[in-house]
C-alpha cells in the first residue's frame, strides 16, 4: 500500500513539473529569504528563526528561545545585472530611471535587483519586526519604446502572536501587518515618457493578516503538515494615502490566498540532522494560473551542528542551492534560484543570487 500511495506521489509531481505550458507572469509573494530561496521556495513547514513572522506566524511557536536581530541586510541580483553596470554605470540600482540608459544598451535582457531588511524581536509564541524592501524587475523592448516595469518598496510594521496547543503538536498563529507600499506594475510603460517614480508609480496604505497552522505527529521524522492563510479577506492599499508620496492611484490588490505545505525532519547523527519538505502555493488562486508547476515547490537542508548548512531544492523546473554559516551572534547565507520570466513560446529562466549577513543578539 506504501509503495503505490509513493508511485502515485511521484507521478503527481512529475506531470506537474514538465507537462504543463509556461505562463510568462512572475508570482512574486510579500516576502521570501535566502533561506527559502535555498530550498525551492518551500518554508511555511520548516521555518524556525525571525523570519516565522512573516512566512508563517504559526512557527513562532517553534522558537526556544528569544532573540533579537539588529542588522540584517539581504543583497538579490539577477544573472544580467553586472552586466547592466558593466555596459552603462549607475548610482542606484532600484531607480527606473537611473538605469533606463542601461537598459537601453542591453535591450530585451531582464534586470533584476532586491534589497531587504528585517530588525526584529521574537521568541516562543511572539514576534515584532519592522521590514522594509527594495524591488525592481525591468526589460526594455526590442525596438526601445517600452519598458516592462515592476517596482515595489514596501515599509511594513509586523505584530505576531502563536498558541501551542495539545503540548505544542498543533501551533496556530497569526500576524498583523501596517504596509505602506510604493508600487509600479507597467508591462508597456514608455521608455519616453517620465520614469521617476513620483509621476509613474501607485501608493497607499493597507492592513494585512495572515493565520497560520502547523500540526506536528511525536513519531520518527517528526512528520509535519503546515498551511497559512495569506491576505485574510484580500489585502487593499486604500486605508490611507499621501503618507511617502502624492499619487491619484493605489497599489495592486493582493487576493487571499492558501498555502500548503508537508515536511520531515530526520536525525541522522548527534551533530547531523536534515529537513525535507514540498510545498503547494496558491491553493485559491490556482486557476488563475495556467501552469500549475509555478504553485509546486521542494527542498531540502542538511543542518552540521546548527553553525553549517547545506540547501538545495526546485523551483518552477528550476534548481535551487544555498549554504549558510552561523554562529551565536552572526549568521551568513547565500542562495541561487532560477525564476521562470518567459513566454510560452520562448520560456527563459533568469537565474537570481541572494546574500545574507544577520547580526543578533
Amino acid at each position: 500500500m506504501k509503495r503505490i500511495l509513493w508511485i502515485a506521489l511521484m507521478q503527481m509531481i512529475f506531470l506537474l513539473t514538465f507537462a504543463l505550458e509556461v505562463n510568462a507572469q512572475e508570482r512574486r509573494s510579500f516576502y521570501s529569504g535566502a533561506r527559502c530561496q535555498a530550498m525551492g521556495g518551500a518554508c511555511i513547514a520548516v521555518t524556525n528563526d525571525e523570519t516565522a513572522l512573516l512566512v508563517n506566524p504559526a512557527a513562532l511557536g517553534k522558537l526556544r528561545d528569544f532573540y533579537g536581530t539588529v542588522f540584517d541586510p539581504e543583497f538579490e541580483f539577477g544573472y544580467h545585472t553586472q552586466g547592466f553596470y558593466t555596459d552603462k554605470s549607475f548610482s542606484n540600482p532600484y531607480s527606473l530611471e537611473d538605469i533606463a540608459a542601461s537598459l537601453n544598451q542591453k535591450r530585451e535582457a531582464h534586470y533584476h535587483s532586491k534589497l531587504q531588511i528585517f530588525p526584529s524581536f521574537v521568541g516562543r509564541n511572539f514576534g515584532i519586526g519592522l521590514y522594509g524592501n527594495y524591488l525592481l524587475d525591468a526589460e526594455m523592448s526590442a525596438d526601445g519604446s517600452t519598458i516592462n516595469t515592476y517596482y515595489r518598496n514596501d515599509i511594513a510594521f509586523v505584530l505576531g502572536f502563536n498558541f501551542r496547543l495539545f503540548d505544542g503538536r498543533m501551533k496556530l498563529g497569526f500576524n498583523t501587518k501596517l504596509i505602506s507600499r510604493i508600487e509600479v506594475d507597467n508591462p508597456t510603460l514608455s521608455a519616453a515618457g517620465p520614469l521617476n517614480y513620483e509621476a509613474i508609480a501607485s501608493e497607499g496604505v493597507g492592513l494585512s493578516t495572515d493565520m497560520g497552522l502547523i500540526l506536528a505527529a511525536p513519531w520518527q521524522y517528526i512528520p509535519t503538515l503546515s498551511a497559512v492563510v495569506r491576505d485574510v479577506g484580500g489585502t487593499s492599499f486604500d486605508q490611507s494615502s499621501g503618507v511617502r508620496m502624492s499619487t491619484a492611484t493605489r497599489p495592486n490588490l493582493i487576493k487571499q490566498d492558501i498555502d500548503v505545505a508537508a515536511a520531515i525532519f530526520p536525525i541522522h547523527t548527534n551533530s547531523v540532522r536534515s529537513a525535507w519538505t514540498i510545498e503547494y502555493r496558491g491553493l485559491l488562486t490556482s486557476q488563475d494560473e495556467p501552469d500549475k508547476a509555478k504553485l509546486l515547490h521542494g527542498g531540502l537542508e542538511l543542518n552540521f551542528g546548527d553553525v553549517f548548512f547545506l540547501r538545495g531544492g526546485y523551483n518552477q523546473r528550476y534548481w535551487t542551492a544555498g549554504m549558510e554559516l552561523a554562529s551565536e551572534h552572526f549568521q551568513w547565507q547565500f542562495a541561487t534560484y532560477g525564476e521562470e520570466i518567459g513566454t510560452v513560446d520562448k520560456p527563459t529562466e533568469d537565474r537570481r543570487y541572494t546574500f545574507k549577513f544577520a547580526y543578533r543578539f
